[in-house]
This record gives structure tokens, sequence and C-alpha cells, in this order.
């Protein structure tokens, strides 16, 4: 199975929580401590479990999550 890993710029998360609903994982969620911009962002709350389908990225408006996949090696 695939692996992910994401980062949340959480400077520029408006808590939209556009992310956490489309998280087939559900390992995000909004955080309960304030952003600079006064805003609660998103935040990750297990990456254990994050396959790296993007999804959260993709639908992101403020363009603030980034993924990164790592897929396994083919054993031969």
């Amino acid at each position: 199975m695939a692996r992910g890993r994401i980062e949340i710029d959480e400077q520029y998360c408006k808590g939209c929580r556009l992310c956490v609903s489309v998280c087939p994982q559900e390992i995000l969620a909004i955080s309960s401590r304030l952003n600079e911009r006064g805003y609660m962002p998103a935040e990750i709350i297990d990456m254990e479990r994050c396959t790296g389908c993007s999804m959260c990225a993709v639908i992101c408006p403020d363009v603030c999550i980034t993924v990164y996949r790592q897929v396994p090696l083919r054993q031969t």
C-alpha cells in the first residue's frame, strides 16, 4: 500500500474544513488554537494512516497543503 506524508502551512490555512471533509483516512481535524491570522487551521492527527491520495491538497482553496507520496518498491 502506498504511504504518504502531508504538510500544512498553518499560517495560511483559513480553517475552511474542506480538507477534513474529503480525507478518506480521516487524518485531519481543525485545531483548537489560532494561527497568526486568527483562524483555527487544519492539523494532522494521524500521519501514519496517510496514503498520499492528495485529495486534501486538490480541494484546498488556499494551496496550503503539500503531499509527499512514497510508493513501496516492488519485490522481485
